[in-house]
């Protein structure tokens, strides 16, 4: 029981620090900041390819970037919960 408050104050730290820590900061995209890179460093460049599909809004490509994450995150955990699983499995036979 101490364990899991432990680690459940630690995630809640995690999720609430940043909002401290860089208060009144402005949260930038790590695309948006290689883009003005490479132009400082060569104006002349042109990328090889374009997108597939531009989304019509900022909120939208937040929308599709958060759903990319979920999607990730609901594989990499459904492959844990499979192997611990089949461990149990395994160790009652």
């Amino acid at each position: 029981m101490k364990k899991t408050l432990m680690l459940l104050a630690m995630v809640v730290a995690l999720v609430i620090l940043p909002f401290f820590i860089n208060h009144g900061g402005e949260y930038g995209g790590s695309d948006g900041e290689a883009e003005s890179q490479i132009q400082a460093l060569a104006p002349q460049y042109k990328p090889w390819v374009q997108p597939l599909y531009e989304p019509a809004s900022g909120e939208i490509e937040s929308l599709l970037f958060t759903l990319q994450g979920s999607l990730g995150a609901a594989v990499i955990f459904y492959i844990l919960g499979y192997c611990k699983g089949k461990q149990r499995r395994d160790d009652r036979a």
